[in-house]
């Protein structure tokens, strides 16, 4: 299981617009560089990542070999009732991790 960090409020009023940051240790591995024993190391890449607030979803992005190591994602969602934020990562080599914040409206 890979280690993140999750910037969320945990309140927020209704209709306020909210900044997510996230971030994730991964290597991002391209499939192109040489390791140190001259064999290429193979590729191990997140390719997705999706943000459900309540289920609905609200952001996504499809990630590339060019995107460095430990992805930093940051994006604004707009506060509309108490739930929960789901942050999904999916990868090569069937890597898949997900995490939760929670969320109070008022």
């Amino acid at each position: 299981m890979a280690r993140t960090l999750i910037h969320a409020p945990t309140t927020a009023r209704k209709g306020e617009v909210m900044e997510i940051r996230t971030l994730i240790a991964h290597p991002m591995e391209t499939g192109y560089r040489a390791g140190s024993d001259g064999r290429t190391l193979p590729r191990d890449i997140i390719r997705r990542f999706a943000c459900r607030y309540n289920g609905e979803l609200v952001f996504s992005a499809d990630l590339h070999p060019a995107i460095s190591a430990n992805p930093y994602l940051a994006f604004h969602v707009v506060a509309n009732s108490s739930g929960t934020l789901s942050f999904t990562w999916e990868g090569d080599n069937g890597f898949a991790q997900t995490e939760n914040a929670n969320i109070t409206v008022a």
